[in-house]
């Protein structure tokens, strides 16, 4: 009687086969590791920017409800908020909005200011529209202010 002494092994191409099917793999994983960063990163991107026109339209609607007197400059691009003890002055310009030590990095596409539903290019506000860039998906802000009669006084 004869024992069999063969060890069970695998041949070596057998084991090529394994390799090359597990590099296969692997290089599909990574692709797909790669498409799906390239998507949080453009989620990350479209939500940080929709945060800063949030942020600007929430510090539009504050200002526009704190002060009673405000002005839009035409020539020097700026809008004006004034009360007896205060005054802040929104800065615009085509790749950002500065208002005090604050900077909106938004790009803006069209702006409209209003007064009484006339729109107008210098003087006393109480309605504003702005259309933000592709970049923002052309997203637009109206903010508004309730007129009191001393907005007719002058």
């Amino acid at each position: 009687m004869q024992i069999s002494k063969k060890t069970q092994a695998f041949t070596l191409s057998e084991m090529i086969v394994v390799l090359i099917l597990t590099s296969i793999v692997v290089g599909l994983a990574f692709s797909v590791l790669d498409l799906v960063q390239k998507q949080i990163l453009a989620i990350k991107d479209n939500y940080n920017k929709n945060l800063e026109l949030t942020k600007l339209e929430t510090a539009l609607w504050l200002d526009f409800n704190r002060y009673p007197n405000i002005t839009y400059h035409g020539f020097k691009e700026e809008l004006v908020f004034k009360n007896e003890l205060d005054s802040i002055t929104y800065f615009f310009s085509e790749a950002y909005i500065i208002k005090g030590q604050d900077t909106f990095a938004i790009q803006l596409h069209q702006k409209q200011y209003y007064f009484d539903g006339k729109i107008l290019n210098n003087g006393q506000v109480d309605a504003l529209k702005l259309e933000a860039s592709k970049a923002f998906q052309n997203k637009q802000l109206f903010v508004f202010k309730q007129n009191d009669a001393t907005s007719y006084i002058d």
